[in-house]
C-alpha cells in the first residue's frame, strides 16, 4: 500500500505536512532536512522541485527556487540525492513542481525513477485533470504514484467531484485564490469555504495549504480538514535560521506544542 494511503488510514486528524524547496538553503541540505522533519514529528513532506517561473508561489518560495537553481539544483540532481532516502526516512514523500519541468524530463521516466527511489506522490498544480486522465493516468498507476490535485475557493462543486474521482491520496485544499504565503489567521470567508468542503463529505482526505504558519492557523484548518501543509513559513525559517536539526525541531515545536 502507498505510504500516503497508509498515513490517512492511521491518522484522521492533525496531519502535519511540510513543503520545502530542494537545494535550499544549501545545495546538499535536502536529505538532512527530510531526516530532521521526520525525527521532529512531521507526518508527510512535499519536496519542491525548483522552477524558474513558479507562478502559483509567493515571494518566499520564489526566492527559495532562485537560490536552489543558483545552487545548481535540477530534477536529475534531486533524484540522485534521494536515491538512498528510504534507508533513513519512512514518512510519505511527494515531489511538487510544475508540469513543464517534469515533461522535459519525461513523464514516464520521472514516474519510474521516483517510484524506484520510494517517492509516494506528485503535485503538479498546472497539470489539468483532463490532461492527466487522457495522457498520464496509466503511467502514474503503472508505477504506483499518487497524483494530488488542488481545489480553490473558486472551484465549483461539480469540479470538486471530478477532482475527487481522480484523487487517491488526498485533495489539496488551497486556502485562497492568491499565491502561497504565511498569514496570521483565516477570515470568515475562508472558514466558510473550509466548511463547504467539509460538508461535501469527500471520499478522500483533504489537506489545507497556503497561509498556514503557526499553531493557531494549523488548528484552524484542522477543524475542517485532515491537517495542514506548512510551506512559506517553513521555507522562510530555513532561510533565516538555517537547516540544522535543532532549528527545524524548534520550528515544529511552535506548531504542535
Amino acid at each position: 500500500m502507498n505510504r500516503i494511503t497508509e498515513l490517512f488510514n492511521k491518522k484522521k486528524r492533525n496531519v502535519l505536512s511540510f513543503y520545502f524547496t530542494a537545494g535550499h538553503p544549501e545545495p546538499d541540505s535536502t536529505l538532512s532536512i527530510l531526516k530532521s522533519l521526520e525525527k521532529n514529528g512531521a507526518d508527510m513532506v512535499e519536496i519542491g522541485m525548483p522552477f524558474s517561473d513558479p507562478l502559483a508561489d509567493g515571494p518566499v518560495i520564489q526566492q527559495s527556487s532562485q537560490i536552489a537553481l543558483k545552487n545548481g539544483m535540477t530534477i536529475k540532481k534531486l533524484l540522485a540525492a534521494l536515491e538512498s532516502v528510504r534507508e533513513e526516512v519512512t514518512i510519505p514523500l511527494l515531489c511538487m513542481g510544475y508540469f513543464n519541468t517534469v515533461l522535459q524530463f519525461g513523464m514516464e521516466n520521472f514516474c519510474k525513477t521516483i517510484s524506484q527511489i520510494g517517492i509516494d506522490g506528485v503535485i503538479l498544480p498546472d497539470l489539468p485533470l483532463e490532461v492527466y486522465s487522457e495522457k498520464y493516468q496509466a503511467i502514474f498507476e503503472r508505477y504506483g504514484i499518487i497524483p494530488v490535485f488542488l481545489i480553490t475557493p473558486g472551484t465549483s462543486d461539480e469540479r470538486i467531484r471530478q477532482t475527487e474521482k481522480y484523487s487517491k491520496g488526498f485533495i489539496y485544499m488551497v486556502s485562497s485564490a492568491s499565491v502561497t504565503g504565511a498569514k496570521k489567521g483565516f477570515g470568515n470567508e475562508q472558514l466558510a469555504y473550509f466548511k463547504r468542503i467539509k460538508e461535501m463529505n469527500l471520499s478522500v482526505p483533504v489537506m489545507a495549504g497556503f497561509g498556514i504558519s503557526d499553531k493557531f492557523t494549523f488548528n484552524q484548518v484542522s477543524d475542517y480538514a485532515a491537517g495542514g501543509i506548512i510551506g512559506s513559513a517553513f521555507v522562510s525559517h530555513l532561510q533565516k535560521e538555517g537547516a540544522s536539526e535543532n532549528s527545524i525541531g524548534e520550528f515544529i515545536k511552535r506548531i504542535v506544542k
